[in-house]
């Protein structure tokens, strides 16, 4: 895997194209099926981000189980020696939990198509419509649950002055305006930055360029440890992407997100 092994985190389409039919390249589309069905990435495996999510009331974004992520991976002929990239149709969010999942498993090698496939039909690149079957694989996995932040973990740290809890839903829920669970608010003193601005929209949203003094500003600093969430962990997905490829040492998810935080009678809420 020589070639592929110092490819980039945020990959551009041009970068991409000339290394399809690599045999070490894996490619996972996690856009919505229909669009899968019309237009993909020639070779990539389609895979339904439902399958990212346990999918359990009130917390469907939490974790799958260590079984039902082998059995994913088994599916998609995953065996640990490929470079993984990822894309998705509307920015990042499910390829950025597809990068947190990786990092689950102690994937090493994996990137982002920036812009996803807004960005690759932008660019006039080749397209292909037949779905890619792989074959299914027997691999075995290790996991490392180091980059999830648990419900009671979080709760117990609130208020040490190295944590940011980096909020990526809109300021309506940050404010308690919009109820997504049976309360509204905010976990106290986190900072709302909401996912989207984080995306060029006059480049096929890709990541901008000019986002770390922005967010240093605000107090999500790459010297502090960052837990991101949202409400399920699909916004955050891309937040989670976004700290590492802007170079953050220390970059969390809280998978139970606000549906987990606000369904609680007891958890803390500030509004």
């Amino acid at each position: 895997m020589t070639q592929l092994r110092h490819l980039p985190l945020i990959l551009e389409p041009e970068e991409l194209q000339p290394l399809l039919g690599h045999s070490e390249l894996l490619i996972l589309d996690l856009c919505r099926g229909d669009l899968y069905s019309r237009a993909h990435v020639p070779g990539a495996i389609h895979i339904e981000p439902s399958r990212l999510m346990r999918r359990e009331e009130p917390a469907m974004g939490k974790c799958p189980t260590p079984e039902q992520l082998l059995q994913l991976f088994r599916d998609i002929g995953y065996t640990g020696q490929e470079h993984i990239v990822v894309y998705d149709d509307e920015g990042g969010g499910w390829a950025g939990r597809m990068i947190w999942t990786l990092d689950l498993i102690q994937h090493p090698h994996y990137s982002y198509l920036n812009g996803g496939m807004l960005a690759w039909l932008d660019s006039g690149l080749a397209t292909e419509q037949a779905a890619n079957q792989p074959s299914s694989s027997t691999v075995e996995l290790e996991f490392d649950f180091s980059p999830l932040v648990s419900r009671e973990a979080l709760q117990a740290q609130l208020g040490n002055d190295d944590l940011v809890i980096w909020d990526a839903r809109s300021e309506a829920e940050y404010r308690g305006e919009k109820v997504m669970a049976l309360r509204g608010g905010h976990i106290p003193g986190a900072i709302n930055y909401e996912w989207t601005r984080a995306m060029d929209r006059n480049r096929q949203l890709r990541i901008r360029d000019d986002l770390l003094p922005e967010l240093e500003a605000l107090g999500i600093a790459r010297n502090k440890r960052i837990v991101t969430h949202c409400q399920s962990h699909h916004r955050s997905g891309f937040t989670y992407l976004l700290g590492k490829a802007l170079g953050y040492e220390s970059i969390q998810a809280y998978d139970g997100s606000w549906s987990e935080w606000g369904n609680l009678p007891d958890t803390p809420i500030d509004c």
